[in-house]
This record gives C-alpha cells, sequence and structure tokens, in this order.
C-alpha cells in the first residue's frame, strides 16, 4: 500500500489541532523571518530529507549575527544534494526536558499510544510505556509513572514539569487516530516539557494513503 509521509512542517500543521507546536515559519527568504526572539532553530524541510540531523540540516542560532550565515549554509546543502526544498523552517528553541510521543498501528491490538524518554539518545536509553488508544488522563498518568526517570519530571533535577498539561496533551495525542484513520505512524521527538508548557519542537506522521 502506498504510503504518504508528512514532513515536519506538514505534521505540526496538523498537531496544532491536538497539542502545541513551537512557533515556527516556513521560508525560502531570509527576508522573511519574523521571528526575532533568540535562540531559534533553522531545520531544512524537504521531502527528500526526512532525517535532517543525518546531513546536517538543522542548526541552533543564539544570536542575530549567526543567522544569515547559518540560513545560507543550509541553502548550499540543498543545492549540493539536490533537495527539492518546501522551505527553512524557522523555529522558536524551546528549553526543557525531552519527551518522545508514539502512535502505532499494532495488527493485534489496534493503535496504541508510546511515552518515552526522548531526544537523541531514545533509542539506547529505552525508556518508554505503552497503552491501547485511546487513554483517559488516569492512563496518562500511569504512563507517566511506569518510566524509569519519572523523577525528572517531579522535580528531582530542578523544576517538576507541568503534569497537567502533560496528561491531558497525551490524551489528546491518542485521540488522533480516531480523526485520522488511515495513520499508520506518528512519532513526536521531541516533545519538550518545562513547568509552563507541554510543545512539540519535532515530528513525523506516515499515512497508509493520502489523509482524508
Amino acid at each position: 500500500m502506498k504510503k504518504n509521509i508528512y514532513t515536519e512542517y506538514k505534521s505540526e500543521q496538523l498537531l496544532k489541532n491536538f497539542v502545541s507546536v513551537a512557533d515556527n515559519q516556513l521560508v525560502k527568504n531570509i527576508k522573511d523571518i519574523k521571528l526575532k526572539k533568540f535562540p531559534l532553530v533553522l531545520k531544512i524541510i524537504s521531502e527528500d530529507a526526512l532525517h535532517k540531523t543525518e546531513i546536517g540540516g538543522v542548526r541552533i542560532i543564539n544570536k542575530k549575527e549567526e543567522l544569515e550565515k547559518n540560513f545560507n549554509d543550509l541553502i548550499k546543502i540543498t543545492k549540493k544534494k539536490r533537495l527539492h526544498l518546501d522551505g527553512i523552517m524557522v523555529q522558536q528553541y524551546i528549553k526543557g526536558y525531552e519527551l518522545i510521543v508514539g502512535i502505532k498501528k499494532d495488527a493485534v491490538f489496534g493503535y496504541i499510544i508510546l511515552l518515552g524518554t526522548g531526544g537523541i539518545y531514545t533509542e539506547f536509553i529505552k525508556d518508554f510505556s505503552i497503552r491501547a488508544c485511546p487513554i483517559t488522563l488516569d492512563d496518562a498518568e500511569s504512563m507517566i509513572n511506569d518510566l524509569k526517570t519519572k523523577d525528572i519530571l517531579y522535580g528531582a533535577r530542578g523544576e517538576k514539569v507541568n503534569l497537567s498539561k502533560l496528561k491531558k496533551n497525551l490524551v489528546n495525542i491518542s485521540l488522533i487516530p480516531s480523526k485520522y484513520k488511515n495513520i499508520e505512524e506518528l512519532d513526536i521527538n521531541p516533545l519538550i516539557v518545562n513547568k509552563n508548557d507541554i510543545v512539540v519542537a519535532d515530528a513525523r506522521i506516515v499515512f497508509e494513503t493520502t489523509p482524508s
């Protein structure tokens, strides 16, 4: 069956209906950038480069003086690799603890939701919890408590994250398959959590066919 893979930008446009997404815009010209508060993140958005970090397609910009050079560097990468460029995503950089949230279609259980420790070491740490969709607030709380790193979320190494908002967002994400019945896979990594916000900072969605 043909698969339709959404780029990060398209994925986050869809996810806005269910969960908060880091402020962003898609531009092809540096003059069109409206986000002015640093730090910012620049990302190549292309269906030819869904794994952006592997080609050096993600840059964190800490001050205005770094913006032009890094923007131009990303454009050069797309030209060198002959990528079909949708644009450069300019995204607000959000500080916090990184989680991964996923939705997958299981042949036996139907849709399942995964919550785990996120970031670049996700596959090595293997700290996650799984439930069948949709979940309740109680389910979301038990998933959080399943994590080996739950004490960090409860404030063991500093500020406690907004657990109430995290649970509500997990419930909302678990409802996505009921709205998009042809979704095959959804990966949010990272979902940034801090004392105030729960924000999607990167995402990828795979559909079995063109979504309705």
